[in-house]
Order: C-alpha cells, then structure tokens, then sequence
C-alpha cells in the first residue's frame, strides 16, 4: 500500500486549501490514481487497522439494494448512521440505483444483473459498467441529508459512482472513479470494497482475478485529520493479507460475511479521526 501512502503524502505537501460542504476545510488535489494486483495480495491498509467486516456487510447490503440501515445495524455497522432519518432510511442511494435503477415507463433496471450477463456471455464488451449519478434523486446542498431524504432525494450523492470492468487472459480488471475522495477515512474502505466485488464477480463469471485501478477526481485531507495523517505516514507498511472465498453462492446477491477469510491480516493500530458530516 505504498501507492496510497504516497498520495496521503501528496496531498499533504501539495494540496490546495480549500473550503467544501461540510465547513471543515481541505487540502486537495484534483486527478490521482492508484492500481493494485489482486494477485499479490488483498489491498487492506496495514498502516492502520480497518474494519473488513464493516467494509463487506456494507457491500453486501449495497447488493441487496437496500436503503435503510437496520440490516446494517443488525450486522454491526454503523456508518450510516449520521446521515439517516430516524426511521434509518437514507433514500434512493447506491443499492437503489445499482439494483433498481428507475426507466421512464416505470420499469426498473438491475445493473449488476447486466455487468454479470456481460461477465458471462460478452467479457469484450467495452460498456460493462454501472454507476450510481442519477441526476433526477441527487441531495439539494442546501438541505439536510435528512430532509433531502424526505423529499424523495439521495442523503449525500454517491461518491464512488462509476464501476467499469475489463477481461483479458479469463481475468477480471475493474475500475473504479471516486468524484470526491476523504483519503484518510473513505479511501481506504472504498479500496477494500472494490476489491472485494471484484473477487465476488470473478467467482460468480468463473474468471481470476488482475487488477484493481481507482481514479479519484477532489481527492483530500481534512484539516482536522492533520495529526491522524502524521501518524500513519510514520507507519511502515506490512504484507497484505489474502482473501478466500469459502463458498460459492448461486448469485451475486447471496453472499454472507462468514463465506470470506482474511488471512494474514496484522495491522498496526486503529487511528481514530472525526467524520465530517
């Protein structure tokens, strides 16, 4: 993980201050791009310890299509929280748009059921993609997430927004774009994420595995993450760990957080840093 302690390091010596959403402040850069081989390892940070149950119950929830934290609270995830209504819904965000994504006749279009049928039947297509940017639900910045959601809108827009994937030698590739990136807190997670579909999509099309490249557009430090960002760009990288999947569910769309093995995993302590709201 050399490659993102790089872009940490970066930022913090070249970044332009500047103001954003939450009234925090930044440093950012505009236009990075990070690439990891699956084959060498499983891209968990070992600088700092990050929570890979909450990084696969949150992406198995993506998958599900659900909006509403309680699955997630169930399964001990709470990083949804902040910005859900009392009722924990968070409206037509990422597995809204991912698994039903709305048509114009009132219809509804599962995008991952289409990125697994090109995976399947066309890996040469150039259009095995799907993205969560529906314009029509995206948050009034002038509102809060909560009210947003009342109205019918996104809490937040997605950040990690577009998936595209690529096949080559029956391996799968995937490429993420993250319009808005926290590279301390958010990053990491997201790497984690992206891989780990990766891994479930390649079992599910019977491929292997290659790479995992993220394009990142604002890609920024807090200003109170200053201290926290310090710490870790002190830390000495471990090896990866390796991830197994112990099962192979019928679809996409089954998989539980006990059917993946991190082994391997010894991270130096968790860093702790406020989430900007």
């Amino acid at each position: 993980m050399h490659a993102y302690l790089d872009l940490l390091r970066d930022i913090r010596d070249h970044g332009a201050v500047r103001t954003d959403r939450t009234g925090t402040g930044t440093r950012s850069l505009f236009g990075r791009q990070l690439r990891f081989d699956l084959n060498h390892g499983f891209p968990l940070l070992t600088t700092k310890k990050v929570h890979f149950k909450s990084v696969a119950n949150e992406l198995i929830w993506f998958l599900k299509g659900d909006t509403n934290t309680a699955w997630l609270k169930e399964h001990g995830v709470s990083i949804w929280d902040e910005w859900s209504t009392e009722q924990g819904e968070l409206g037509p965000l990422y597995g809204a748009q991912w698994r039903r994504w709305p048509t114009r006749d009132g219809g509804e279009i599962d995008q991952l059921a289409y990125v697994l049928d090109c995976l399947k039947n066309r890996p040469d297509s150039r259009r095995i993609l799907f993205h969560g940017w529906n314009v029509e639900y995206l948050p009034d910045e002038t509102l809060s997430p909560q009210d947003n959601v009342r109205a019918g809108r996104m809490a937040l827009p997605p950040c990690h927004l577009l998936y595209q994937f690529y096949v080559v030698d029956g391996k799968l590739s995937t490429l993420l774009f993250i319009r808005s990136s926290d590279t301390f807190l958010g990053l990491p997670f997201n790497i984690a994420s992206v891989a780990l579909l990766t891994h479930m999509l390649a079992q599910q099309a019977g491929l292997g595995v290659a790479d995992v490249v993220v394009s990142i557009g604002d890609a920024h430090i807090y200003s109170n993450h200053a201290d926290q960002v310090e710490m870790q760009l002190s830390r000495t990288p471990g090896p990866l760990p390796t991830l197994k999947l112990l099962r192979q569910p019928d679809t996409l769309f089954e998989y539980n957080f006990e059917d993946f093995a991190l082994e391997g995993y010894n991270p130096q302590a968790h860093i702790s840093a406020p989430v900007a709201i």
